[in-house]
């Protein structure tokens, strides 16, 4: 009978720790730790940041050296001292108070010593030392930007929003108006820009061309992978010289160019490639890249025909009743009839 019951509280004993492990696990995946972007660059860290109480704590020599602060340690009274362009920084791990300057400052959540490693509060610690901070929920990331330039003109009023998309998930902060001026922190991706403004709001705009002047080569190599996957799927699509717009079961040249640019960038082409031709900035021929319009002569015109240039040597385009829609080589023949080349973005 002994046996049996320590077997039964045995089994139990590992049944509960089973359950349990398996409730910590779950708990991780729901609540991962956030991540940071410093400048839009993420950060990387010894120990994984952790969220108690609402407040994001990570290791403190990481956050204060990225911030460009010097620091020291007292192990004695467990102190740390930052010093960063006239800013002095007190502060004893475990107390709710700090000193900036002799300035006393209340700390929302003390920090502590977790695993071995200073945990401190990034926001206070960012903001003290004179950087924004945004949390965002969609992604449970922490940008913390030192930005005091702002680069970039806003040239078509545009929607600031708290996360990137366009749907009813997201929220609109504010119009960015035209000739506004903004920092951009990151590229999301293709189609998303994070951004702050001058009134220090952190938020999310359209990458698409028409809204600001920013551009970069890697947000441009991913604007042209969108053109030529979305062009690619129209591939075996008919030709019909003077194609009718607003539709896509035929196309010509000039319509294909049009309706790609359009859906991808929302850049709103004239319908003929002669008239597109004048769009854009002229390319040399030994600098195109992905995404750049090639124009050739065509049909006794000086400029009668466009394609998209797909990078590698090809182009997406059509001309031919028999292929429709296809990628060909930038060959001699062509180059033979190349005229200009346009960039749009």
């Amino acid at each position: 009978m002994k046996i049996r019951t320590s077997f039964l509280t045995g089994t139990a004993i590992t049944l509960l720790s089973m359950m349990l492990l398996q409730t910590t696990s779950a708990q991780a995946a729901v609540n991962p730790s956030p991540s940071v972007f410093l400048d839009g660059h993420p950060m990387s860290f010894q120990t994984p940041p952790v969220i108690e109480n609402g407040y994001s704590l990570v290791p403190m020599r990481a956050i204060f050296e990225a911030e460009g602060a010097k620091i020291s340690w007292d192990e004695n009274t467990r102190t740390v001292t930052a010093n960063k362009d006239g800013i002095l920084l007190t502060y004893r791990i475990g107390e709710t108070s700090a000193y900036k300057n002799q300035e006393r400052l209340e700390i929302p959540v003390p920090g502590k010593i977790i695993d071995g490693f200073t945990m401190v509060p990034v926001r206070f610690i960012s903001e003290t030392l004179g950087n924004l901070v945004k949390w965002h929920e969609y992604s449970r990331s922490i940008t913390i930007s030192s930005a005091h330039d702002y680069e970039t003109t806003i040239e078509y009023g545009v929607n600031l929003r708290d996360s990137p998309g366009k749907d009813t998930d997201t929220r609109v902060l504010r119009m960015l108006p035209k000739s506004e001026k903004v920092h951009v922190i990151r590229e999301i991706d293709g189609n998303w820009l994070e951004v702050q403004t001058k009134d220090n709001t952190i938020g999310f705009i359209s990458a698409t061309p028409m809204y600001s002047d920013y551009t970069s080569p890697a947000l441009a190599e991913k604007k042209a992978d969108e053109l030529i996957t979305f062009g690619s799927k129209f591939l075996g699509t008919p030709y019909e010289f003077g194609a009718a717009s607003g539709q896509t079961n035929t196309f010509d040249c000039s319509s294909f160019v049009r309706h790609v640019f359009n859906e991808v960038l929302s850049i709103d082409l004239p319908r003929v490639s002669y008239d597109q031709a004048q769009k854009g900035k002229e390319i040399e021929i030994d600098q195109i890249r992905k995404g750049d319009l090639l124009f050739f002569s065509a049909r006794g015109l000086d400029i009668g025909h466009v394609g998209i240039y797909a990078g590698d040597g090809k182009i997406l385009q059509t001309y031919s009743k028999e292929l429709g829609v296809h990628i060909t080589n930038f060959d001699e023949k062509w180059k033979k009839r190349f005229v200009t080349a346009r960039r749009l973005f």
